[in-house]
């Protein structure tokens, strides 16, 4: 029921009495259980059983005002792209460019100062120059090795902050940075996959997969922060409150770079001045539901779901 563990045969249907089960929406239990029906049996919610969960809902954004400028959605920084993995970074700017982000800075870790002639309203900056006052910033996407030399400046930053991808593998090996993770005042989101939660857990994949809610809640409570923990019904985690699952999303976004995006669509959330846990609800649902709408004939890559399927 929570940990979807498959046991027996695949069904097209399954009902669910009284309640919905989590295991019915994350890990293995979307593949396994088919078309999900739904009976309560006329019995109202029983006062003082909370559930263990929520699904989450579509965010519907309020029209931006006419008379706003693009200091009015925020500035988003990447810091990533070590030598070989640039894109990384590059396809979290850009997604971040695409879900509204006023203006998008990226310093590649690689060392040089680029510019990317296809998304030409990015701004590349050295990456010691990163994070500026103000600035959301992403860091780990694509960032190697190179990024734990990073870390200690990225943590020290007064804005927001997305760790990612190295940025969490960093993270696990040192317990000092994850001390000062702990002393943060400005939201912070954290989005590991399986693995990379096991890391900052001391366990293995299995372990975390066999309870995403625990494992997500765990992580979350332990560094004070919002924990996305992606896969198939992503979970969003914050302390003191009711984990949330993701129903969007498909088979289609695995593939190299969705995470990626994923962060920076977070980012530019968080920049547009959202809290994080509504930030990262808000952005996992979108980035599943730009997959859900893709053309079954055609592969979905990272570069397309970054600029919202176009």
């Amino acid at each position: 029921a929570s940990g979807a563990r498959p046991a027996g045969a695949a069904a097209r249907f399954c009902l669910s009495l009284l309640s919905l089960k989590p295991g019915l929406f994350t890990a293995e239990g979307r593949d396994w259980v088919g078309e999900v029906w739904f009976d309560d049996l006329g019995c109202a919610a029983v006062p003082g059983i909370e559930a263990d969960a929520e699904l989450a809902a579509a965010r519907v954004d309020a029209p931006r005002a006419h008379a706003s400028h693009k200091g009015s959605y925020g500035d988003v920084a990447v810091l990533g792209g070590a030598p070989g993995m640039a894109g990384a970074a590059v396809l979290a700017a850009t997604a971040a460019l695409h879900v509204g982000a006023g203006r998008v800075f990226v310093g590649l870790l690689a060392g040089e100062v680029a510019w990317d002639s296809t998304q030409p309203e990015l701004m590349f900056r050295d990456a010691g120059s990163l994070p500026s006052a103000g600035q959301t910033l992403v860091c780990g996407c694509g960032g190697g090795e190179a990024v734990h030399a990073v870390l200690p400046r990225a943590l020290a930053h007064a804005g927001p902050l997305v760790l990612d991808a190295d940025a969490l593998n960093g993270l696990a090996g040192d317990k000092n940075l994850q001390a000062v993770l702990g002393t943060r005042q400005a939201a912070t989101v954290m989005t590991p996959h399986p693995l990379e939660a096991a890391r900052l857990l001391g366990v293995d994949a299995l372990s975390v997969q066999a309870d995403r809610l625990a494992a997500a809640q765990t992580l979350a409570d332990r560094h004070g922060c919002t924990v996305v923990l992606k896969g198939s019904g992503s979970v969003v985690a914050q302390p003191g409150a009711r984990p949330s699952i993701n129903p969007t999303g498909n088979a289609r976004l695995a593939t190299a770079g969705t995470g990626d995006v994923l962060a920076g669509m977070v980012g530019a959330a968080l920049a547009a001045g959202h809290p994080p846990r509504e930030a990262a609800i808000a952005a996992v649902w979108q980035h599943g539901a730009l997959a859900d709408r893709w053309p079954a004939d055609r592969p979905l890559t990272a570069s397309a779901l970054a600029r919202g399927g176009l």
